[in-house]
């Protein structure tokens, strides 16, 4: 007979929910709803976070927000195609997108070499942006 050590499995059978969760939420016709991300490849997820502090310093002081349940976000999220939850994620605003005039030069070959280790290193961090 074989223990089953939780230490040696990836993922134990066991879920331990994250508790009451501080969810960022924006206005809708009906009242509040839960804002929803996109994850780096473009999965939606449902966000909450662990304390207003947390959710402020992400999102700004500003930003409205709720406490619920993890199966309670869950619940909410699902129906909508958000089957990921995220737990105090880093956020990212989404890049300005640059438009050249015609004729405009471009961007030399050496400060985009400069440019291209600082963004190789920025790209291994998982980050979110908002839907």
């Amino acid at each position: 007979m074989s223990h089953h050590l939780y230490a040696e499995d990836p993922e134990p059978s066991d879920r331990v929910p994250a508790g009451p969760l501080f969810v960022p939420v924006r206005s809708g016709p009906a009242g509040c709803t839960a804002r929803l991300f996109r994850t780096p490849l473009g999965g939606r997820t449902a966000v909450g976070f662990t304390s207003a502090q947390r959710l402020a310093a992400a999102l700004g002081g500003g930003q409205p927000w709720v406490r619920l349940s993890e199966p309670a976000l869950r619940a909410l999220a699902e129906p909508v195609g958000a089957t990921a939850l995220t737990v105090d994620p880093r956020l990212t605003p989404e890049a300005p997108r640059a438009t050249l005039a015609p004729g405009a030069p471009r961007v030399p070959q050496a400060a985009r070499a400069a440019g291209a280790s600082h963004l190789a290193r920025a790209s291994r961090t998982p980050h979110l942006r908002a839907v």
